[in-house]
């Protein structure tokens, strides 16, 4: 059994790494992966990797090296539980590997929870696993590059309307390129209420591309944060770039009403520890706004909500998303290598296909 292992203090380094499959104890049941996302909000994971526990998932034997969660699909290849027969498929939360032993519990008709003991402390969100039908490739390739990012998406967009928007007049969105940041500026552009003004930042070679799709009020480059108008703000960093935060907040000090965190795809340029202007940046869980919903809305509510507007804005993504796939765990390593180097093409999302033996 293949797994990539990523190295927890330099996650530019991996190593694609091979050993024996575990015998299942009874109550277990046997995954075999076959299509995971790779995006720069798995680079999140490893960066918060253990501030959030991320690396608490799927833990490894080797010392300072870790499995990177992922969003995908996997089928059932050997049971020894009554919840999952083999055959079934399940969409989740994955180590980047070609298999995953769990612990199922059954989660009404239509998923399992992961019971393994070393998972019980961890946010139960991560833990469900639902269940797949049909057999549409493409279907699952865009359930994996779009359900986790647009889920984040919409519960931002909820929270924010949650909160009022904190009395701002402008939501200010970093790294709009990112999946999650479009995704966002489209859900805030379409909500009612709605922010009286959509701000953008990206980079200049993504500036036209993040224009062309209609959901931003103003798309600014990251050099040009000292012409935001100096009015109440939100703002919502994806980037986690520590030079165009601090201007930003150097920018808009007395008018910035909140700061959240919630990607860090600028990895290379992050400083939580840099001094800031204004108040103090914190970090946005979304879990936390889930639960919120659960209890505000009952059951089943927040659930069916995310599901729709994923598969909403799925369902338009191949107007400007080109998926290109990757066969094999050892296409991972370059996929990785060019999502942390910020070389990737917002306009691709990136499959990791594994090939039946």
């Amino acid at each position: 059994m293949q797994q990539i292992h990523v190295d927890q203090k330099s996650i530019a380094h991996t190593e694609l790494t091979a050993e024996d499959s575990a015998s299942l104890a009874e109550g277990e049941a046997r995954l075999r992966l076959q299509c995971c996302a790779l995006t720069a909000n798995n680079i999140t994971y490893a960066l918060a990797g253990f501030d959030l526990k991320y690396w608490s998932f799927f833990p490894t034997q080797a010392a300072g090296k870790g499995l990177v969660p992922v969003w995908g699909v996997a089928e059932v290849v050997e049971s020894r539980s009554e919840v999952l027969e083999v055959g079934a498929r399940l969409y989740g939360f994955y180590p980047l590997a070609e298999e995953l032993v769990m612990t199922p519990q059954a989660l009404g008709e239509k998923g399992v929870v992961d019971r393994a003991a070393h998972r019980a402390a961890l946010p139960g969100l991560y833990n469900h696993y639902g269940r797949v039908t049909g057999d549409d490739p493409h279907r699952d390739h865009l359930r994996a590059l779009f359900q986790p990012l647009l889920a984040t998406s919409y519960v931002l967009a909820d929270w924010l309307q949650d909160n009022g928007f904190f009395d701002a007049e402008q939501v200010i969105i970093g790294s709009a390129s990112s999946k999650t940041g479009l995704g966002l500026c489209k859900f805030l552009s379409e909500s009612t209420p709605r922010p009286k003004t959509i701000v953008g930042l990206t980079s200049a070679a993504n500036k036209g591309f993040v224009e062309s799709l209609g959901t931003c009020d103003q798309v600014l480059t990251y050099d040009a944060v000292d012409t935001l108008a100096h009015v109440p703000s939100v703002y919502v960093d994806m980037a986690g770039n520590a030079q165009v935060k601090a201007a930003l907040h150097a920018r808009l000090a007395d008018v910035l009403k909140h700061s959240a965190a919630v990607g860090i795809s600028h990895w290379d340029q992050f400083n939580p520890g840099a001094a800031l202007e204004g108040p103090k940046p914190e970090f946005f869980f979304a879990p936390a706004q889930i639960a919120k919903r659960q209890k505000d809305w009952g059951p089943g509510v927040i659930e069916r909500k995310i599901a729709e507007s994923w598969t909403g804005m799925a369902a338009s993504a191949s107007e400007w998303l080109e998926v290109k796939v990757h066969h094999g765990l050892a296409a991972a390593p370059a996929v990785w290598d060019a999502i942390v180097a910020g070389k990737s093409d917002p306009r691709e999302g990136h499959i990791i296909v594994f090939d039946a033996d």
